[in-house]
C-alpha cells in the first residue's frame, strides 16, 4: 500500500468511505485490486478498511460508521460505571427512520436501538471515549431507558444501574423528573425511585 493512501485512513480514523477513495484517484478497478491483494477489506457497504490494522479502536470506527447514532443502555451504563458487566456489544441509539441494513456489520458488534423521533433527541451529551468525540445518553436519560425496558434487562444489571445512579453526586433528581414525564415514565420513577429521592 503506498504512502499516500496510508496517510489517508490514518487522517480518516481508519476507515475511508468510497467517495474518499475516488476523490483521490482510487476507482473501482483499483479498490477491487487493493481488496485482491489482501490490502483493504469491505467493512461496510461504501466503507473500507486496511487488513490488519487493528491500531484503531472500536469506538473510532463506530463514530465514522454511525455519527448519528447515540451510546445508551448497557453501554451508558458501563461508561457512568453504575454496571461491573462489560457489554457483549455496544448499544446504539438512532432514530428509528434509520434503515436496518446499515447495522449489519460483523465487527465491531453492535445492538441498534430504534427510538421514535420525538424521543430520540432527549438526554444526548457529548463525551470524549478512547480520544474519539461520541454522543451519549447522559445519566437521567440513562435511567429512565433502564425503567422502560426493565422487564427486558438482566435483574443485576437494572438493580446495579439503580443503586449506581442513586449514589452518584453528578445525578440530577430535577432532570430526571422532566425526562420522566418525556418518556412517559413517571410511574416507575416513582415506585423504583421514590423512596430515595
Amino acid at each position: 500500500m503506498d504512502k499516500e493512501l496510508q496517510e489517508m485512513f490514518e487522517i480518516h480514523g481508519g476507515i475511508l468511505k468510497t467517495s474518499e477513495l475516488l476523490q483521490s484517484g482510487y476507482y473501482h478497478r483499483k479498490i477491487q485490486q487493493l481488496i485482491s491483494n489482501g490490502e483493504i477489506e469491505q467493512i461496510r457497504r461504501g466503507y473500507y478498511q486496511r487488513i490488519g490494522d487493528n491500531s484503531y479502536s472500536e469506538i473510532a470506527i463506530i463514530a465514522r460508521l454511525f455519527p448519528d447514532a447515540v451510546l445508551c443502555m448497557e453501554s451508558a451504563l458501563d461508561y457512568y460505571g453504575y454496571t461491573e458487566r462489560t457489554p457483549s456489544a455496544w448499544n446504539l441509539a438512532v432514530p428509528d427512520s434509520s434503515s436496518r441494513r446499515r447495522f449489519r456489520i460483523t465487527w465491531p458488534v453492535i445492538k441498534p436501538h430504534f427510538i421514535c423521533q420525538s424521543r430520540f433527541p432527549v438526554g444526548i451529551t457529548d463525551t470524549e471515549l478512547e480520544g474519539t468525540k461520541v454522543k451519549i445518553y447522559d445519566r437521567e436519560r440513562t435511567i429512565c431507558d433502564c425503567l422502560t425496558h426493565r422487564n427486558k434487562m438482566d435483574a443485576e444489571v437494572f438493580n446495579s444501574a439503580i443503586r449506581g445512579y442513586l449514589t452518584d453526586p453528578k445525578r440530577s433528581e430535577a432532570r430526571l423528573g422532566k425526562y420522566a414525564v418525556t418518556l412517559r415514565v413517571q410511574g416507575k420513577v416513582q415506585e423504583v425511585l421514590g423512596i430515595w429521592l
